[in-house]
């Protein structure tokens, strides 16, 4: 299937390892110029030279952070279509585990982030006439996990922000969608030491690859996505038991 990414521009957040990593290689492979963004380190300038991406250090989390990784992407190539929100996820924990600037932390991440990106990158699209917009978020967007009470919390603010920006900009020929990654086989995955008992409430039975989520997300930011706006998309291997 030709997705029509040939000659799009995309900024993929969270891009040096891992879900961010794999979006951005199947976006690459598609023909879309890429920008990889992630805090500076080793890995990041090895996975802009892998798929000869733009690479954009900085730390998402950092007020003023997002905004300037968007414009230093939409001058290099000229224009931006494509912006995948993803900066990871907070730490494990309950409700004794967290004082106040945890809380004031996991929010810059997970949710301050993902509005700044998207206010910055939004006027690009609308110049451009067309846009897609994709945010990363979790299962526990639609059931919350035990021991994830940051990412319980805050996920759900993304998806609502997302929602409703969806209806805002359908007009604009811009779409909005979440994508919920289930458990997948990366180092997250390692940091909240999941196991066999985990594995086995996965309808699939076994953790999902990176690249499998990453197919699903290309074809989310799509052009035969057009018509697909203000979804939550699971990759969960069947992990999720509601309807709706």
């Amino acid at each position: 299937m030709n997705l029509g990414l040939e000659g799009r521009v995309a900024l993929v957040g969270g891009a040096s390892r891992g879900l961010g990593r794999a979006v951005a290689e199947e976006l690459a492979a598609e023909g879309a110029s890429v920008a990889v963004c992630a805090r500076d380190s080793q890995s990041l300038r090895d996975t802009a030279a892998a798929l000869r991406a733009l690479p954009i250090a900085a730390d998402l989390a950092v007020e003023g952070e997002p905004a300037r990784a968007v414009e230093e992407c939409a001058a290099h190539f000229g224009r931006l279509d494509i912006l995948v929100a993803n900066a990871g996820g907070p730490p494990a924990g309950t409700l004794e585990s967290f004082g106040a600037e945890d809380w004031r932390r996991a929010a810059a991440l997970v949710l301050e982030s993902t509005v700044e990106l998207v206010r910055a990158a939004v006027p690009h699209m609308r110049r451009g006439g067309w846009g897609r917009i994709l945010c990363v978020t979790s299962i526990v967007q639609k059931r919350p996990a035990d021991n994830l009470l940051l990412s319980n919390a805050l996920r759900p603010a993304v998806a609502g922000f997302a929602h409703s920006l969806a209806r805002e900009l359908a007009s604009d020929g811009i779409t909005v969608n979440t994508i919920l990654p289930g458990y997948t086989r990366t180092e997250r995955m390692v940091e909240l030491n999941v196991g066999d008992e985990t594995i086995a409430e996965i309808p699939a039975g076994r953790l999902g690859e990176p690249r499998e989520f990453a197919a699903a997300a290309a074809f989310l930011v799509s052009d035969r996505a057009s018509y697909i706006t203000g979804a939550a998309l699971p990759v969960d291997g069947g992990w999720l038991r509601g309807m709706f």
